[in-house]
């Protein structure tokens, strides 16, 4: 294994660390103290619907790539037709029809106004993530329907013949070797995700962005609000790609 220390990391280092005093030092940063902790609560929102979004989409993603490779036929086309919806319209567009569509009929249905989720269903953030992560499925199960066509069908009938039943087979070795030869592109997909959490803000969520806005709206200071912003971005998508880094090094996706 390589040295992680290299001439080009060096300097793009001692460029960071000369950026970063720069910014530090000739702008204005007062507003900060005040605001702290709501930026740590904004980033905690932002983490929690990043971590549930991701977790529920990949739960349908998986038997929605499923479904297009072994069927039924009716499943596998449904599948594929929300899959094509998802990824062939906006995301702004699908969380405003789910928070102004789906969450203004709930209100006129009696058994749910009078139910115990009801006050849950009163605020935004349920929508959003019901948004995030039906959008996140759509993208993700175009992702497992290509893994999952793409183990060795040998592995396969390996495991049929040694009798094994589908239920096992699927779990113990189609899902893993399918879920390892998907991780590069999870990576990408995880990452597209993070950056689109803000769009929550557009229903009333608090999350990292909208505290920003907030911090904009009140001070009237533009660009130290956006280029905090913008490095905590920076940090979140660095422990996902190490993470997910990590994840490929320990699963081995060659065939053979």
């Amino acid at each position: 294994m390589d040295s992680w220390i290299k001439p080009h990391r060096i300097v793009l280092l001692l460029l960071a660390v000369a950026l970063v005093a720069f910014i530090a030092t000739t702008m204005h940063w007062e507003w900060l103290p005040e605001y702290a902790g709501a930026l740590v609560a904004g980033v905690w929102v932002t983490i929690l619907i990043l971590v549930s979004t991701v977790i529920v989409g990949f739960l349908l993603a998986v038997p929605l790539g499923l479904f297009q490779v072994t069927g039924p036929k009716p499943l596998a086309l449904l599948s594929k037709c929300f899959c094509t919806l998802i990824r062939g319209t906006p995301l702004l567009l699908q969380l405003w029809l789910i928070y102004y569509g789906v969450g203004s009929l709930f209100p006129q249905v009696p058994w749910i106004r009078d139910s115990f989720l009801w006050p849950y269903l009163r605020e935004a953030w349920p929508y959003g993530v019901m948004a995030l992560a039906l959008s996140f499925a759509g993208y993700e199960g175009e992702v497992m329907r290509g893994a999952f066509a793409g183990v060795p069908g040998g592995e396969l009938e390996a495991a049929r013949a040694y009798g094994m039943k589908p239920f096992t087979l699927l779990r113990r070795i189609w899902l893993p070797r399918a879920v390892a030869r998907a991780l590069p592109t999870l990576n990408g997909e995880v990452v597209l995700q993070l950056k689109a959490t803000p769009l929550v803000a557009t229903i009333t969520v608090i999350d990292l962005y909208a505290v920003t806005s907030k911090v904009r709206q009140a001070t009237y200071i533009i660009y130290e609000p956006l280029l905090l912003l913008a490095l905590i971005y920076l940090c979140l998508t660095g422990i996902l790609v190490a993470t997910f880094r990590y994840f490929e090094n320990k699963s081995p996706t060659r065939d053979g």
